[in-house]
């Protein structure tokens, strides 16, 4: 009987690295893959519309280089650099966009940067290696682009563009359930009664910090998709129709903004109960404080009059043992008693005029 053989495991695709999407003149989709930036910009002659995806060691370092190779030279590249997570460069003939790109590592957050750059019928994003790809879109890209072939160039540029930062804003919404999760444990530790409180404060703390960094992601993306609906670009269509499309895009941005939001006021509302916590436990021991010292006020008051008392008697004038006055003990019995009872009742009556 023969053994059937173990199932070989299958090789693991690698995405490439970089790749150009083009459409040609004649109606043709080509695309290409991990090869040098002159390599695609032969590629993309002779093309109706050419989106090339470039990954880059330092973006900051290279941009600028990218940029001049590839024809755009009057996009200021350092100024969008150095933008708060976004950017919005027009210059009429050349538009450049830089998107925030989130990614979120067990509390880790780092965001990183999509640069896209466009002039007449030639789209590019450039980012770092270490930076996801446009994975999703660049599976699709050959299909997306041949359904464009219909449309004139500016409407062909707003859907590629438009595609691009749809499929960024979803991977960054996808880890505002990570952000969510993480919450949701919190919670369940505030009722937790064994929990260290001081790293509970600091895990709020943490997420609280991450969903402040979130909030400018989202708010960052949403400058440059109402610059892009409203900016009027020459680059971007005029089709209402188009644009409202880019508007889809704003009005998701709004509705992660408000559930991120929700978040924030829900980790305040845990830290607000944490205080109020750590004040009852505080009121609680400043109670037991005073109640030790009050009893401690009454003995010491109490002991203080037989204690006068007893140094008096012994200061020679009863230095004779046998002589000592038959009173000298019941007086000291009894003014304890009333130093004792004077004083509980002095205490009270602060007590009770306190609490009042």
């Amino acid at each position: 009987m023969d053994i059937p053989a173990a199932p070989q495991p299958q090789a693991i695709v690698k995405p490439p690295a970089n790749f150009a999407v083009a459409l040609k003149l004649d109606g043709r989709v080509d695309k290409t893959a991990d090869k040098c930036l002159d390599e695609y910009m032969a590629f993309a002659k002779d093309a109706s519309v050419v989106w090339i995806d470039y990954s880059t060691k330092d973006l900051e370092k290279d941009l600028d280089k990218i940029a001049q190779s590839t024809g755009f030279v009057l996009t200021p590249i350092s100024k969008m650099l150095s933008g708060f997570y976004s950017a919005y460069e027009d210059s009429d003939t050349e538009l450049g966009i830089m998107l925030p790109v989130v990614k979120i590592d067990d509390l880790d957050m780092t965001v990183h940067r999509l640069v896209i750059l466009t002039r007449a019928n030639f789209i590019m994003t450039v980012h770092n290696e270490n930076v996801p790809g446009l994975a999703k879109f660049a599976r699709y890209s050959q299909t997306f682009i041949k359904k464009l072939k219909p449309t004139s160039t500016q409407d062909k540029i707003t859907l590629i563009l438009e595609r691009i930062i749809d499929e960024n804003n979803d991977r960054n919404f996808e880890y505002l359930r990570e952000i969510e999760k993480h919450g949701d444990d919190i919670s369940k530790q505030l009722i937790d009664e064994n929990i260290s409180k001081k790293e509970l404060a600091r895990s709020i703390y943490d997420m609280k910090h991450i969903l402040i960094t979130y909030l400018n992601v989202l708010w960052a993306i949403k400058d440059v998709v109402d610059s892009l609906q409203y900016g009027d670009a020459d680059l971007i269509t005029d089709d209402e129709k188009l644009l409202d499309r880019i508007g889809i895009l704003s009005i998701n941005i709004d509705r992660h903004i408000e559930l991120s939001e929700q978040m924030s006021n829900v980790l305040s509302s845990g830290l607000e109960v944490m205080q109020s916590i750590y004040n009852n436990q505080l009121q609680t021991m400043n109670n037991r404080f005073a109640l030790v010292t009050a009893y401690l006020t009454v003995l010491g008051t109490a002991a203080l009059v037989p204690n006068t008392i007893a140094t008096i008697a012994g200061s020679g004038v009863f230095m004779d043992a046998n002589a000592q006055p038959g009173w000298y003990m019941p007086l000291l019995l009894v003014t304890t008693i009333v130093a004792t009872v004077a004083s509980l009742a002095w205490v009270v009556h602060v007590w009770n005029k306190k609490e009042k």
